[in-house]
Formats: structure tokens, C-alpha cells, sequence
């Protein structure tokens, strides 16, 4: 595969809806090329709808909970012929429910994907920057991994994970030309709570969510600006995210739960 133009090129993972086709949108808007990577056959309405706004655009399809597939990806990046300018490490999932009630082998799933593969691609990504001197990372944490969260503590732990991962990696490149940043969106309006069983829970059932394009855009923005973390969304979900931050995390787990408890949405 090589992507004829010497337009920048961006790797967007998880993006065929939510979060990363609007991350993918965003990076296509401001003049890159993309290599863009999920599991569903969605992919390939998003890749026409990125045609459609100018970029070169080569679709991957595959499982990222998978060591072979993630590596395929990676092949499919150094295949370009390009440097890769930037990567936004956005795929992920969710589990809802009590710990002691959902499926081990879904809440393994979340390991895998969230934590395994934003592993195994962001080393591969981050050692071929560094060895170039340059290049921007972005992680998609959430402001759930700022405090434990009841009822998906698989996911809030997950999250918990990428954000440090996010910020210890951000450290050992700032010498090396590569920029980290981190992006922690609250609710988001996409399809991760109908995914993740969450309907039934008070946060499932907000109308308040916030808009995955403004979440994107955000995003996008704090990465190129080379910002650390980026709370995006609504100003309440900022606020949201920094009170996270600061409250005990004992303190933190009731108010989570009140939001998060399957049924919460009928109370």
C-alpha cells in the first residue's frame, strides 16, 4: 500500500463511528492522509466519507484484540511509504454491570483491546517517531479514568491504564521530538452504551451527552497544540472531569455509582 501525495499521514484506530470517525474528520479537514483501522464493516463508509473530504485514505479492517491483526496494522502503516505523522490511539470498548454478573470473557475483551493494543500499537508507533525525532500520539482515556468507577470497574481501570500509560510516555519522548497527549471525554453520544449494556444506568440515559464531533475537534486540537491532557466536551463535562481528579477515591466511588448502577436510570 502507498498513498501518493505528500500530504502527512495519520493512523486512526476505532474509526468507523463515534469518537474516531470524528478524529479521522478532523485530521482529514486539516490536510492529511489516513490509514484508518476497526473491526466492523462500517469501516468502509467511513473511509468514503474521508475521500469524499479530500484525503487518501486506506481502510484496515480487523481485530485489534488480536496480536496478528494489530500487527498487520502496523504493516500496513510502514507499508505506506511515509512517515507517520500522527496516530490517534482511539479504539476501545465497554462492559456494564456488577463484576460479580458480567461475562469474564467480555471484561478480558477490554484488557485486550483497551489496554493490549494501545500497548502493542503505541510502541510500535512511538519507536518509529522517536527514531525519526518526530511525531504526535493521541490517546483516547476518558474522565473515567480520573476515579474507580462501580458497575464497569474493568473499564474505569482500563482507562486508568491509558491515561498513565498516556503521561509516563509523554515524559520519556519529550526529549525525542515526539508529542503525547491524552484525551479524556465525558458521556459522549455514540454507540459505547448500547455496546456496553449501560442503557438502564443513569449516565446511559442522559440526554446531556456531549456532541463526539466538538469531542474530536477538542481533541485534535490539544494535540497539535501539544497539550498533556484535554478534558473535552461540554463545560460541565470539563468540570466534571477536573473534580474527578481532586475528589478521594472512596469519595469518588459513591458518586460514580449513582450514575453508573444498572437501574439507576429509574430512580
Amino acid at each position: 500500500m502507498t498513498l501518493p501525495t505528500d500530504r502527512p499521514l495519520a493512523l486512526v484506530t476505532g474509526a468507523s463511528s463515534g469518537i474516531g470517525l470524528e478524529l479521522a474528520k478532523q485530521f482529514a479537514e486539516h490536510g492529511f492522509d489516513l490509514v484508518v483501522a476497526a473491526e466492523d464493516a462500517e469501516l468502509d463508509a467511513a473511509a468514503e466519507t474521508l475521500r469524499a473530504m479530500g484525503a487518501h485514505v486506506s481502510p484496515v479492517r480487523g481485530d485489534l484484540t488480536r496480536y496478528e491483526d494489530r500487527e498487520l496494522l502496523v504493516t500496513a502503516v510502514r507499508g505506506s511509504g511515509r512517515p507517520l505523522a500522527a496516530a490517534a490511539i482511539n479504539a476501545g470498548v465497554g462492559v456494564g454491570g456488577a463484576f460479580t454478573d458480567t461475562d469474564l470473557d467480555a471484561e478480558l475483551g477490554i484488557v485486550a483491546l483497551n489496554c493490549g493494543s494501545t500497548v502493542h500499537l503505541a510502541k510500535r508507533v512511538a519507536q518509529d517517531m522517536a527514531a525519526r525525532g518526530e511525531g504526535r500520539i493521541l490517546f483516547t482515556s476518558s474522565v473515567a479514568a480520573q476515579a474507580p468507577q462501580p458497575f464497569q470497574a474493568v473499564y474505569g481501570a482500563s482507562k486508568a491504564f491509558v491515561q498513565h500509560l498516556s503521561l509516563a510516555l509523554r515524559e520519556e519522548l519529550s526529549d525525542r521530538g515526539v508529542s503525547v497527549t491524552a484525551l479524556l471525554p465525558g458521556p459522549t453520544d455514540t454507540e459505547f452504551f448500547d455496546r456496553g449494556d449501560l442503557t438502564d444506568t443513569r449516565m446511559g440515559a442522559t440526554d446531556a451527552k456531549d456532541d463526539p464531533a466538538q469531542v474530536a475537534r477538542q481533541g485534535f486540537e490539544g494535540l497539535m497544540k501539544g497539550e498533556a491532557s484535554v478534558f473535552a466536551g461540554s463545560l460541565a463535562s470539563k468540570a466534571m472531569g477536573r473534580l474527578s481528579a481532586v475528589t478521594p477515591g472512596n469519595v469518588a466511588a459513591k458518586l460514580n455509582r449513582v450514575m453508573t448502577e444498572p437501574g439507576s436510570a429509574d430512580g
